[in-house]
């Protein structure tokens, strides 16, 4: 039995020297007893005698040494001879890096991420305290951690990088690591205690404090971030208890002192879009259709848009076109098809022979749903629910209009017809029957050939969109 005694500094790059050194010899990996610092003598070790056996190059991806170097970082005693079983595996090809059916494998990768999420702890929830001179060219500071593993060497890196233009010191229960005139150095820690507070800390706890929001507080996810072995080492945890105990009465606070009443703007919008007063949804008419809409509260859109715009086209018009919402031009005027897309519709109105006048057009949203981005308006696609919501007024149009068949653009309206907006590629051209039984027709809206980047994309779907409105015009027996 070889006995390879390995520092307390440096380990895991002697342990890297050793097992190529190991593994050229020929020496088994149940012939090797690790161990760290000095010990005493083993019951069972043998002399230093050379192994018979035939040597092992090593051989292992980066990937593979950068994993089992994290987790010789673990605390489990049993984690240098279990590597350097891997290492010979991997290297004589009996093993394949990654598979997890191996157990050893599986532990390995388990002790590396267990490793590596302490080491983003230790970047995390390391607080340091001023030590030194103030007026001092380079400052001074210290911190004290408790980690779950040997991470020390692992960790200070990152602390070198983040605060070059400091001297610092990071004590642990094993090593300490110094950081002088932009150097790291490591030595065995001997009876380190925690610095001194400082006048920074009480700053920091007041930050802490102020950016702290009752109404979010979620204490189980709270404690998986920033578990609780870790608050005695941080200056702001000691808020932490009484933060929790009175954020319900906060939260009540926050909610009663919101602003309760609307904006100028909104209140200015509200007043435009009361309807004739005598009117009911019961009562509804084609010509009375516009008003009721601008009022209308069904979903969160309305509040926001100017007004609705409102289907247009004769009562007794054979074929429905529904899109599926107003865009910024089309909520500043009320009418549906006016934009970008709208003139685009236009035009292939005019390939197919279709006159706009004898169709019934609408859209299957009534208002435009948009994201503020400064002076501009960005269009944003209505959600299943307000979807659903809206779909009570073209049902009031279909059941007014009665068409012989519809076309619809676009899987927005597809969804409100249908109950359906998938597939719509290959859906489109085909006929198909809305919740109603009526006849229609899925195509491409006309906004698709803006967004198309290439001129051939832009061509085909022209084409077919201008193909679906003949085929819907003589499925309505509209030409």
């Amino acid at each position: 039995m070889r006995r390879i005694v390995l520092p307390r500094i440096g380990t895991v790059a002697a342990w890297r020297a050793e097992a190529r050194r190991l593994a050229s010899a020929g020496v088994p990996a149940e012939a090797v007893l690790w161990q760290v610092g000095d010990g005493a003598r083993d019951l069972f070790e043998e002399g230093g005698g050379e192994d018979a056996g035939a040597g092992t190059a090593v051989r292992l991806s980066r990937t593979a040494l950068a994993s089992i170097e994290t987790a010789l970082c673990h605390r489990d005693p049993e984690r240098f001879a279990r590597a350097y079983a891997l290492v010979l595996g991997l290297s004589r090809g009996e093993l394949v890096w990654g598979d997890r059916a191996d157990p050893a494998m599986n532990r390995v990768l388990a002790q590396e991420k267990a490793v590596r999420r302490d080491i983003h702890k230790m970047h995390a929830f390391v607080r340091f305290r001023e030590i030194g001179d103030r007026d001092a060219l380079r400052r001074t500071f210290a911190a004290w951690f408790e980690p779950e593993h040997l991470i020390t060497e692992a960790a200070a890196p990152f602390f070198a990088r983040r605060f070059g233009d400091m001297d610092w010191i990071i004590a642990t229960p094993d090593l300490t690591a110094r950081f002088t005139n932009r150097a790291v150095a490591f030595s065995v820690t001997d009876g380190a205690t925690r610095p001194p507070p400082d006048a920074s800390e009480e700053l920091w706890r007041t930050y802490f404090a102020h950016i702290f929001n009752p109404a979010r507080l979620m204490v189980s996810a709270m404690t998986s971030e920033m578990p609780r072995k870790y608050w005695k080492n941080l200056p702001e945890a000691e808020l932490i208890p009484e933060m929790i105990r009175s954020a319900p009465a906060r939260a009540r606070t926050m909610q009663e002192a919101a602003a309760t009443m609307p904006d100028t703007r909104a209140a200015r919008l509200a007043a435009r879009r009361v309807g004739p007063a005598g009117t009911s949804e019961g009562d509804m008419t084609l010509p009375g259709l516009k008003a009721r809409l601008d009022a209308c509260r069904r979903c969160p859109i309305g509040a926001c848009a100017t007004q609705a715009a409102a289907g247009e086209g004769p009562e007794n018009a054979r074929l429905m076109i529904v899109g599926e919402q107003p865009g910024d031009e089309e909520d500043l005027a009320g009418r549906p098809f006016l934009g970008p897309a709208g003139r685009v519709f236009d035009d292939c109105a005019r390939a197919a022979g279709l006159d706009r006048s004898e169709a019934y057009i609408t859209n299957a949203v009534k208002h435009f749903k948009f994201a503020p981005r400064g002076k501009k308006r960005l269009h944003q696609r209505p959600s299943p629910a307000e979807v659903e919501q809206c779909r009570w007024w073209l049902d009031l149009e279909r059941a007014l209009v009665r068409p012989r068949a519809i076309l619809a653009l676009g899987s927005t309206a597809a969804l409100a017809l249908t109950g359906d907006g998938r597939d719509l590629s290959h859906r489109r051209g085909q006929i198909e029957r809305d919740r109603n039984g009526t006849p229609m027709i899925l195509s491409w809206h006309p906004a698709f050939l803006l967004r198309a980047p290439e001129k051939s994309t832009r061509d085909a779907v022209r084409e077919e969109l201008i193909a679906h409105m003949r085929l819907a015009m003589n499925l309505a027996g509209a030409t």
